[in-house]
């Protein structure tokens, strides 16, 4: 199957995800407890829920998507080129509202896919449940219900990598070290988005660490087809 992909129908993805308020004491007090039942489990004895809430923008019930990057290959000169744009802004309903515009604009026929390491597990996902959330129309390409798995318009390149093992699991960091890709993680990782974004306050310093991420989930799915990787990358600014 991989062999009848065709690379330009393709847009790959990451997203970056921060909890939807700085502090747990920001929350009202029904939302705190709500956290207290959702993360009981993972944080047992360890740590009170004060301690853990720096990770809730791991679920999109208390997170927020504060900036989503994508790339796409366009021919030039008989080589591919990658092309990685960015959607960000303080205001979630606002970056969503642009990224399904470029979804029903220039993904959305039947032969467009969208590719994203643990994208089926998180990102895709993730965006779902942030559009209904903030009241905006799911675009056809995140709209699952009713749709058979073979319908599903998503590549998964953590799937692809397990090759039918669904208990195993390699972070994008891994892959792209052992497979001979540049490393994304050059800056930060996923763990100090938080810090970067409320502390900090430094958006476009997580924005360049995206679109690094989705760069290397297009090179992992060259690797995968057995293709060179890629030299040339065009940032497009919007």
């Amino acid at each position: 199957m991989l062999d009848k992909l065709h690379l330009k129908n393709i847009l790959f993805l990451d997203i970056e995800t921060v909890p939807e308020v700085a502090l747990f004491d920001d929350l009202s007090p029904e939302m705190q407890e709500m956290f207290a039942k959702k993360t009981q489990y993972q944080r047992k004895d360890e740590f009170t829920v004060e301690q853990f809430y720096h990770r809730a923008g791991i679920w999109a019930e208390f997170g927020k998507i504060i900036c989503i990057s994508v790339g796409y290959f366009v021919e030039r000169e008989g080589t591919n080129q990658l092309r990685i744009t960015s959607f960000y802004n303080d205001n979630e309903a606002t970056l969503l509202s642009h990224f399904k515009t470029l979804l029903n604009t220039h993904f959305n026929e039947k032969k467009h896919l969208l590719c994203a390491h643990n994208g089926k597990e998180f990102d895709f996902p993730y965006i779902a449940r942030r559009m209904i959330i903030n009241q905006i129309e799911l675009p056809n390409k995140l709209n699952l219900f009713g749709k058979k798995p073979w319908e599903v318009p998503h590549l998964d390149t953590l799937e692809l990598w397990k090759f039918g093992d669904y208990k195993h699991y390699t972070s994008l960091k891994l892959l792209t070290a052992i497979l001979g890709i540049p490393s994304p993680k050059q800056d930060i990782d996923g763990s100090e988005v938080a810090k970067v974004y409320y502390q900090e306050k430094n958006l476009p310093r997580i924005v360049s660490y995206c679109e690094r991420d989705t760069v290397a989930v297009a090179q992992l799915l060259l690797r995968f087809l057995n293709k060179p990787l890629i030299q040339e990358i065009n940032i497009v600014k919007v």
